[in-house]
């Protein structure tokens, strides 16, 4: 599906977006009543990575504040350019086009290494190299499953393993080995972004304030009223409606959903999560998993693997992963 940027170019909405121009698994609950008294809090939003971006900061200087703001939205935008799939001049786009190694910026060296440790950790249920599986399901724009075949061809896979990352001072520069390999980051590189914004906030010198977006989020510091931000979980069964509550202060918070990017087809809902095990949607459980880190981009990417894990796998790459990540929502339910 397209969409229109600020700045009146198109983007693509991406594997695991979830907000569509304004409905998203997170949001920012109704704010007290001391929201309306000084100081105020100053938000903006923006289309950016294939969803919408908002920033909120309390305080008395609005004009600090929007500077501030300016230079995290410019980190979000130089992050989708350099790492959405859809742009051939991205490092990704380059990555993918290319049969040998590949110069790449320093940042997506840096999610590329983290990315696979993700998908070691959690045996290749996080798998950032589906993007031709993602490209063959196409939610957004099918009415009918891919032929059986085809999707067979992706299944038990482990892609993962085609992608070969080196670093240095300079950068760092990737391959792909497999020619069923194709890179898609679009289950950490949010949450980077994300994280690459809140540093830009707190280079400002803001202690209190919210990136979000389209449910991958950071909270620095507390709200209005010096409190934890509340933040809302979307109800899968309503999407206009909350589930759950939660408070977070200097935390990441992300959430995996498959409610809202998905079309039906003979009585069953395909959704863009995709399940590596198979090559095409998970079955049979899912609807929406949040996460808390101290990182948006280990949120983003463990939302990703735990989602429709089940008890016993989701403690095992618990298990494995960087003790501050945490489950703190979970609707995992039967589906159709």
């Amino acid at each position: 599906m397209s969409r229109s940027r600020d700045d009146g170019s198109e983007y693509e909405l991406g594997r695991r977006d979830f907000l569509t121009l304004g409905i998203g698994a997170l949001a920012v609950a109704g704010l007290p009543v001391a929201a309306r008294m000084r100081p105020t809090l100053v938000r903006r939003r923006i289309p950016v990575m294939g969803t919408v971006a908002e920033i909120a900061i309390p305080t008395r200087n609005e004009a600090w504040a929007q500077r501030a703001m300016d230079a995290a939205f410019s980190e979000l935008r130089r992050v989708d350019r350099t790492m959405s799939r859809f742009r051939d001049d991205s490092d990704v786009g380059r990555l993918n086009a290319e049969s040998g190694w590949v110069r790449l910026s320093q940042d997506t060296g840096t999610v590329l290494v983290a990315s696979t440790r993700w998908a070691a950790r959690s045996t290749g249920r996080f798998d950032p190299c589906l993007g031709r599986a993602s490209a063959l399901w196409d939610v957004e724009h099918r009415r009918h499953p891919p032929a059986e075949r085809e999707v067979e061809a992706f299944a038990h896979a482990e892609l993962w393993q085609a992608l070969e990352v080196e670093t240095d001072d300079q950068g760092a520069r990737a391959r792909l080995t497999s020619p069923d390999a194709a890179v898609d980051l679009g289950g950490i590189a949010k949450g980077f972004g994300v994280d690459k914004a809140a540093e830009a906030l707190r280079s400002f010198g803001v202690v209190n304030g919210l990136v979000n977006v389209g449910g991958d989020l950071v909270a620095l510091g507390t709200d209005l009223s010096g409190e934890p931000w509340r933040i809302g979980v979307r109800d899968p069964a309503s999407p206009d409606g909350l589930a759950a509550t939660l408070s977070a202060s200097d935390e990441a918070v992300a959430t995996s959903g498959d409610y809202l990017s998905y079309f039906r087809h003979g009585g069953r809902r395909y959704h863009h999560l995709l399940d590596p095990a198979t090559g095409g949607p998970y079955v049979g459980y899912g609807r929406s998993l949040t996460v808390g880190a101290a990182r948006c981009l280990d949120a983003d990417a463990a939302a990703t693997a735990l989602f429709a894990g089940g008890e016993t796998e989701s403690a095992r790459i618990l298990g494995r992963a960087p003790g501050d990540i945490r489950i703190i929502h979970d609707l995992m339910e039967a589906t159709t």
